[in-house]
């Protein structure tokens, strides 16, 4: 089972209807997917994870392993080695590690573009206004994981991350090249997505942009689990609405209700062999 690929470079050009509809397919059957040629500079993904690997085995490593969760080998701990770095608003910059701080806000400032970016492509694949998830995010809070799941040499004892939808809205992962652990649910089995190639990043959706799209798109349980091969990096940023955004669904996606079945009867009958989208819109635009 092939996890959906999305080249952004297709978009320009005569392909891209064909990749706005890969799109809208990842979105509502998958909930996640790979994106390639995203615009993201490669020197700077390469250089944001080696910091992160180097400041891990100086600084982390040792630590993690004498910490009670590792000691106890807890199984409703997460076995990880982790830090935020909130970017907006009030960001904490100063309190991240100081030989990552410049290259990661400069990464994180890049994955805010991306994130925009498919939330323009998502907002057009469902028929609204192309800025509207930006507008319901207005003032979006932009926070990033940055984390390493050690090696472990009793993987069946405990969990990396234990299952878990993400609660707002897309989320950008720069993982591992070389070591596996994230899995995602699909058709109600667990499916390893494998270490990442040619410098994609992997996407998945929240519960907010589930809830926004009426359902249409999907949040997905996700988890990790721990391995003897070796530590996983993930760096995960958030694009989160702002604690103030007023979150339903898009009105244009909803249903039409309260009404009586006699008067939707009457509608079909004169709308039968048209499309029933139009016919729902009738409905609603009767509706007081």
């Amino acid at each position: 089972m092939e996890i959906p690929i999305i080249n952004l470079d297709d978009l320009n050009g005569e392909s891209r209807s064909k990749t706005i509809s890969l799109l809208h397919e990842a979105c509502a059957n998958w909930g996640f997917f790979w994106l390639e040629k995203h615009g993201i500079k490669e020197d700077l993904m390469d250089k944001i994870k080696g910091l992160v690997n180097q400041y891990y085995e100086e600084n982390m490593k040792e630590k993690f392993y004498e910490s009670d969760v590792a000691q106890a080998l807890a199984e409703n701990a997460d076995w990880e080695s982790s830090f935020f770095y909130r970017h907006q608003p009030d960001s904490n910059i100063n309190e991240t590690p100081q030989p990552i701080r410049e290259t990661l806000k400069e990464f994180v400032e890049e994955q805010i573009r991306l994130a925009e970016q498919l939330s323009e492509l998502m907002s057009e694949n469902l028929g609204l206004e192309k800025d509207h998830i930006k507008t319901v995010f207005s003032d979006p809070f932009v926070s990033t994981k940055v984390a390493k799941y050690p090696k472990c040499d009793r993987p069946e004892l405990v969990t990396g991350l234990r299952a878990h939808t993400d609660a707002g809205g897309i989320i950008l992962l720069l993982q591992d090249e070389t070591v596996p652990g994230l899995e995602f649910m699909k058709d109600g089995r667990w499916l390893p997505v494998p270490p990442a190639e040619n410098h994609r990043i992997f996407v998945n959706l929240g519960d907010q942009i589930e809830v926004l799209s009426n359902g249409i798109y999907k949040s997905i349980h996700h988890r990790v689990i721990t391995n003897k091969s070796g530590s996983r990096l993930s760096i995960a940023t958030f694009y989160n609405p702002g604690g103030n955004s007023v979150i339903s669904p898009a009105s244009k996606l909803i249903y039409p209700s309260s009404y009586k079945f006699k008067d939707y009867l009457e509608c079909y009958m004169n709308t039968k062999f048209s499309d029933k989208v139009a016919r729902f819109k009738t409905m609603k635009d009767m509706l007081p």
